[in-house]
């Protein structure tokens, strides 16, 4: 069986400088892989690229998959800074009004670094299974998973577990393929009203917004080019 390279860091950067360092790195890993794609970030090439010498980038990372697996924690430490607060605040909040938050948080999200983002959702699952890579995508199913229980008493009899699972899934499906696939397809709002409407059907199917539209966004209009 074929040993997948070491993917956690040799050792972390105490000081300013050692951190410095680290940071380059892992920013012209991020640069090489929107640029040149997986195939061309070799670790020569990103210490080329971040100005550090290969001695120092060994110091710190064994292979190039471990510059990867840092790149992707950094972008979910990103992602999770900007729907951190909105995934605290849709604990008070009903459950039509908890999904919009969730469906908007998700675009804009997803916006944060667009070209990034698409690298690592294409080329990361190709590379196998990462050692102690967390996604912001577990920790919205989790909060969301405990946001379903404590609105219980209002949801028909259900899989809380499964219902969190299609409800998290198909809003990082929606805002991943809108942002970086369609994004000159529908705007913002519309796509935030019809996923929220998608969502909130399937949890509370009696709540009115399965199927059927509203005034203002019937059917998702085509920006005119």
């Amino acid at each position: 069986m074929a040993r997948h390279p070491a993917q956690s860091p040799r050792k972390y950067a105490a000081q300013d400088r050692s951190r410095a360092t680290v940071a380059a790195l892992v920013e012209a890993t991020a640069r090489i892989l929107i640029s040149e794609g997986f195939d061309k970030a070799s670790t020569n090439r990103i210490a080329e690229v971040a100005g550090v010498s290969i001695g120092s980038l060994y110091q710190y990372f064994p292979s190039k998959e471990a510059l990867v697996v840092a790149v992707a924690e950094r972008h979910n430490r990103e992602i999770m800074d900007v729907i951190g607060d909105t995934l605290t605040r849709m604990e008070s909040l009903p459950v039509e009004e908890a999904v919009r938050s969730l469906v908007a948080i998700a675009i804009q999200a997803h916006l944060l670094d667009p070209d990034l983002h698409r690298v690592l959702s294409e080329q990361i699952p190709q590379l196998g299974p990462f050692e102690h890579l967390e996604t912001a995508n577990r920790e919205a199913y989790n909060r969301f998973r405990a946001y379903l229980e404590s609105r219980r008493e209002e949801l028909p009899d259900m899989d809380l577990d499964v219902a969190a699972y299609v409800s998290a899934t198909s809003i990082e499906a929606l805002a991943h393929n809108a942002v970086l696939r369609h994004s000159h397809t529908f705007s913002r709002e519309v796509l935030i009203d019809h996923a929220t409407r998608l969502v909130v059907g399937y949890l509370m199917p009696d709540s009115g917004l399965a199927g059927g539209g509203n005034s203002k966004t019937d059917a998702p209009r085509r920006r005119r080019k």
